[in-house]
């Protein structure tokens, strides 16, 4: 095999295989900045001598116990330093307990849930929401400081810093680096399930820069998502959360127009909605309500996604059932922007005036100020309600306040729909 084939063989090797080579490495040095160096180290020794040696039978064993020769290797050359400062009078400990045998021994240890306690590590509450996504994206996902900084608009340095910070506070937590049991668990799924599902949505409704959605980060989002529920198959809301990230994937191909201007739902053409990638999301949903999840946050939302996903044409619809989901929604899930999408639904439903009622206690909430998507939706409202110089108004609002360029192009067209000067 040439040069240039067995590098790339490497290099494929450890893109699938590296978030479990640093879970597997993380476990033994306690340390997730090093981890990350070891199995870096161990690709580069693959790619200087699987070339001449050739490509190992088994590549991914060959990585890890490369990676964890090193760490040993590490530890050695600590506990000569940590001597060679006693001896000349310095205090000087080793930074950690774990001695060069029990390292040694868990080169022999099982897998086990190793990858599941990256991931949980990785979205630990200590961690802020930002950093949790940028180390999420960076030891599960394995994109690159730059990759980060340029899918979020970010500077390269900011996101470093990001990474670097978390890792240090993670180190210096005394965390257990494993599975969380019993309460604590349901409370961290419900942490790593937030940043899987953060990431989606800034690919699937881009707050920033020129493009409406990002696809690429969406499916980084789905593939961590087929990851958590692979590993934990018997929790309802990570297959609803699951079902409800496809069945909005579904939607690429029709939501953004040739201009790449979003396109509203209702103007989508359902034609083009990825039909495999629904009916992935539908079985996902089956399965979380099987599982006895169907009033998780959500299910309920892929559920209101698949209302959509089995409507044919938009006016087959079934804007009433979508509209009690909502309010099942905002039960389970209180939150400003879900009483506006409830909102929305109550407006298809049951007509704009309806609509507009409910806006009305949502004009003043902090969390909405700012937002967009309050004053667009308002002048949907007033559009169809026949209050076109009121709707054309709102629109100029929401496109002050849109972020992204291609949002802001869909609602200054919109405000233009509306005629007058």
């Amino acid at each position: 095999m040439e040069a240039f084939d067995t590098h790339r063989v490497a290099e494929t090797v450890f893109r699938i295989e590296r978030a479990r080579l640093i879970a597997g490495l993380n476990r033994m040095v306690r340390d997730i900045g090093f981890a990350e160096e070891l199995a870096q180290e161990a690709l580069v020794t693959a790619l200087s001598e699987w070339p001449r040696t050739g490509v190992p039978q088994s590549p991914a064993a060959w990585l890890m116990a490369t990676a964890k020769r090193r760490a040993i290797d590490a530890f050695r050359r600590r506990r000569m330093q940590a001597l060679k400062h006693v001896e000349i009078g310095h205090d000087l400990s080793l930074e950690r307990d774990t001695t060069i045998e029990e390292v040694e021994a868990a080169m022999d240890d099982d897998i086990g849930d190793e990858r599941l306690s990256l991931i949980f590590t990785a979205c630990h509450p200590l961690l802020s929401v930002d950093a949790r996504v940028a180390l999420t994206l960076r030891l599960i996902g394995g994109l690159t400081t730059d990759e980060i900084a340029r899918t979020f608009l970010a500077g390269e340095a900011t996101i470093a810093q990001r990474i670097v910070r978390a890792k240090k506070t993670l180190g210096s937590s005394g965390l257990a680096y494993e599975v969380p049991r019993g309460e604590d668990r349901d409370r961290r799924l419900a942490a790593v399930l937030e940043v899987i599902y953060l990431i989606f949505n800034e690919g699937y409704a881009a707050s920033a820069g020129d493009n409406a959605i990002r696809p690429q980060l969406c499916a980084e989002a789905m593939r961590l998502c087929r990851i958590l529920s692979g590993l934990l198959p018997q929790e309802p809301e990570v297959h609803g959360l699951l079902a409800l990230l496809e069945l909005h994937a579904s939607r690429f191909p029709a939501r953004t127009g040739a201009d790449g201007a979003p396109v509203t739902i209702t103007e989508q053409n359902r034609g083009r909605w990825d039909r495999l990638l629904i009916q992935h999301g539908l079985t996902a949903l089956g399965r979380a309500e099987r599982l006895g999840g169907a009033d998780g946050p959500y299910a309920l939302q892929a559920a209101i996604a698949a209302r959509h996903a089995r409507a044919p044409r938009t006016e087959d619809t079934d804007w009433r059932q979508i509209a009690t989901l909502y309010d099942r929604l905002s039960r389970v899930m209180p939150s400003p922007v879900v009483d506006l999408n409830r909102a929305i639904a109550h407006s298809m439903a049951f007509g704009p005036e309806t609509g507009l009622e409910l806006l009305e206690p949502l004009e003043a909430e902090p969390a909405l100020q700012g937002y967009a998507g309050m004053p667009a939706a308002r002048g949907d409202f007033l559009m169809r309600a026949g209050r076109t110089a009121e709707a054309k108004e709102a629109f100029e609002q929401a496109a002050r306040l849109a972020g992204n360029a291609a949002e802001r192009q869909f609602l200054t067209a919109r405000a233009a729909a509306c005629g007058g000067d």
